[in-house]
């Protein structure tokens, strides 16, 4: 036996979404229903655990085999489930996951949109959901139901019958979609780095549950507060409700179209005090971010650890890691002086002193989200990021020297870009210190041929610049910068060559090239970027531009369009990804938790080095020969933005 095709049908009174399937599995009536497999891509059989059948013994065998490999779809589920089923913790290496080799080819991540994608000949059956609906979840007690709470095969044999025939078909459908992808076989590396992300998932973070739930009290208790005293200002039926709030206002003179966090903050610069008060603790209210503790609560593993935040190739277009569950790379940041303290209050569920000593308690417990992470048995956290990571990626492909001398010096780049763009020198608060917050915008919003429209959208008129400003300031970056202007258009004539001529292309270390429907870009390190079906279209402007196919803003498979900024942006994201990934693998001997855009976080042993940690995760990878990083951190007994 080589390879061992799986896909399991499960049931648990744990919410799947909400939960993850680390605590899914755990679940006292978490159990197997079904199990369908195929040894070597022959005929799939169906094991009907729930009627009493028993998994052959071969097969059990080949589930902790390491020479056996396991493929399925989003194999982390059947890998975690079946490690339950079984007792025993099945380690990553010997599994394959048939999503992550569609995700490496920009396909979409889910069964159904794979096979229609490629034009499978056995699909999914739709029918699918109401017969996971009905045997995989509990269901309301009725009357005609005779008051069950859960459906099983012999309420509904002719159902049971159908959902054996479901089963069947998702390991056929799997099994379709690596004949399809076999001429572009998962490079062993990439499977590697799998691997070792799903070791991440699998250690998880620890998580303070004794702040979690006092912060939900509090939270609760301070939600109750502020709707009183609303209601109190308002005299509303329900001040949360946006067409009362409107209203309201409206009757008080201040017509509002949205109630959004802009608008607001916008309009309490200038209301009258009564209706700023009123909007203020409407603001208060809206704090979503409070709800991250919920998310704990709910994905949070017997063992107060949190698993499976982590979605090797989430974003298909660079092969960038996802958020999931709690949603690591969008917590509130913080800013607070007295953390600690303010943390130590909401443990001991202090009410009255967060509400004596911090105006805004929402606030407060949203700044202390990072700090309901922590490191368990008495060790600490070390969180250690890369110092301007995609700034130094896109000089080091462009050849702008200049910037290159910055991050060899250790300079200030927002400083750097300013003096370069303006032509006089610029120090952080010092001369011409005013011109550092231009830099700073330029550099956030035009690196990847952004124009007004984009300092527009990073908040350049809300930090003072004006309407006349902005165009003269994309012209001064530009201008300051040919190389990565450069850059830009060579990767637009590369790649519109390569899809019209349906030839090699190659520019600034990268290659562009077609084959079988995709357009292939390879990156220094040798992974490849792939976008489906590219063809020349016209853009918005009637220009000629390159279309390809892929998951689009609306969650809807489409075509979308991009040109060589926008290309740029991909590879340089792509690299960066490349160099976390290295540093991970690096860092592999150490306990990584968590990993978050640029930045790694290790619960380790107290005697272990700071600067250790940071040297080697600023080390350059062998394939970025004069690409100059640099690594910073800190050591905390909780998780927190230094």
């Amino acid at each position: 036996m080589k390879t061992l095709s799986i896909d399991i049908e499960t049931f648990s009174s744990v919410n799947l979404q909400k939960c993850g399937v680390y605590k899914y599995a755990e679940s006292e009536d978490f159990e197997i229903l079904l199990f369908g497999y195929a040894v070597d891509g022959g005929p799939v059989q169906v094991v009907d655990l729930a009627c009493g059948e028993k998994i052959p013994v071969e097969i059990i065998n080949a589930l902790s085999d390491e020479r056996v490999i396991k493929t399925a779809f989003n194999a982390a589920f059947e890998r975690v489930c079946l490690s339950n089923y079984l007792g025993e913790w099945l380690e990553p290496e010997s599994w394959h996951c048939t999503m992550i080799w569609s995700a490496t080819l920009g396909l979409p991540l889910s069964l159904e949109g794979v096979g229609a994608v490629l034009g499978l000949e056995k699909q999914k059956l739709t029918e699918g959901k109401a017969l996971i609906k009905y045997f995989c979840v509990p269901c309301a007690p009725t009357k005609t139901n005779g008051g069950r709470t859960r459906n099983l095969p012999e309420h509904d044999m002719e159902k049971w019958q159908q959902f054996k025939a479901y089963n069947l078909r998702d390991v056929e459908t799997e099994m379709g979609i690596q004949e399809k992808l076999s001429r572009f076989p998962v490079p062993q590396k990439i499977w590697e780095e799998y691997h070792l992300n799903e070791e991440v998932n699998d250690r998880g973070i620890g998580v303070d549950m004794v702040l979690v739930k006092q912060a939900l009290e509090i939270d609760k208790k301070s939600r109750e507060h502020l709707t009183a005293l609303m209601q109190d200002m308002t005299k509303l039926d329900n001040p949360n409700s946006v067409q009362q709030m409107k209203s309201w206002l409206a009757e008080n003179g201040l017509e509002m179209d949205s109630l959004g966090k802009k608008e607001v903050a916008a309009a309490i610069k200038t209301a009258p005090q009564d209706i700023t008060d009123v909007l203020s603790l409407r603001q208060q209210l809206a704090k979503s971010s409070v709800k991250k503790y919920t998310a704990m609560e709910n994905a949070v593993c017997k063992d107060n650890r949190a698993r499976g935040m982590f979605q090797f190739y989430g974003a298909n277009r660079t092969g960038r890691f996802a958020g999931r569950l709690i949603q690591l790379q969008n917590l509130p940041q913080n800013h607070m002086e007295d953390l600690a303290e303010a943390r130590g209050l909401v443990r001991s569920g202090n009410y009255d002193a967060l509400e004596l000593l911090y105006e805004d308690i929402p606030d407060t417990l949203s700044q202390l989200i990072r700090t309901a992470f922590v490191p368990q048995k008495d060790r600490k956290f070390i969180v250690a990021d890369f110092s301007a990571i995609e700034a130094r990626v896109l000089a080091w492909l462009a050849g702008e020297q200049w910037r290159l001398r910055v991050f060899e010096e250790g300079k200030d780049i927002y400083c750097s870009s300013a003096s370069q763009m303006f032509g006089v020198p610029v120090e952080k608060h010092g001369v011409n210190g005013h011109l550092r917050q231009k830099g700073k915008i330029a550099e956030l919003a035009l690196g990847y041929g952004g124009s007004v429209g984009a300092l527009k959208a990073m908040g350049a008129l809300e930090m003072g610049l004006t309407e006349e400003e902005l165009q003269p300031l994309v012209s001064a970056w530009r201008n300051a910068n040919p190389m990565i202007t450069r850059l830009w258009w060579d990767i637009d004539r590369a790649v519109k060559t390569c899809v019209k001529e349906k030839i090699r292309t190659e520019t600034h270390g990268i290659v562009f090239h077609y084959q079988s429907g995709f357009l292939f870009l390879t990156l220094p390190s040798g992974r490849q970027l792939a976008y489906v079906k590219p063809r020349m279209g016209e853009n918005q402007f009637g220009g000629e531009a390159v279309t390809y196919e892929g998951v689009g803003a609306t969650k809807k498979w489409e075509r979308l369009e991009s040109y060589g900024p926008k290309f740029t942006e991909n590879v340089v994201q792509a690299i960066a990804r490349d160099i976390l990934m290295f540093a991970i693998q690096t860092l592999s001997h150490c306990d990584v938790v968590a990993h978050v855009h640029d930045e790694i976080i290790i619960e380790c042993d107290r005697k272990v080095s700071l600067d250790a940690v940071c040297e080697q995760m600023g080390r350059t990878p062998p394939w970025a020969k004069g690409l100059l990083l640099r690594a910073d951190g800190y050591e905390c007994d909780f998780y927190k933005k230094d």
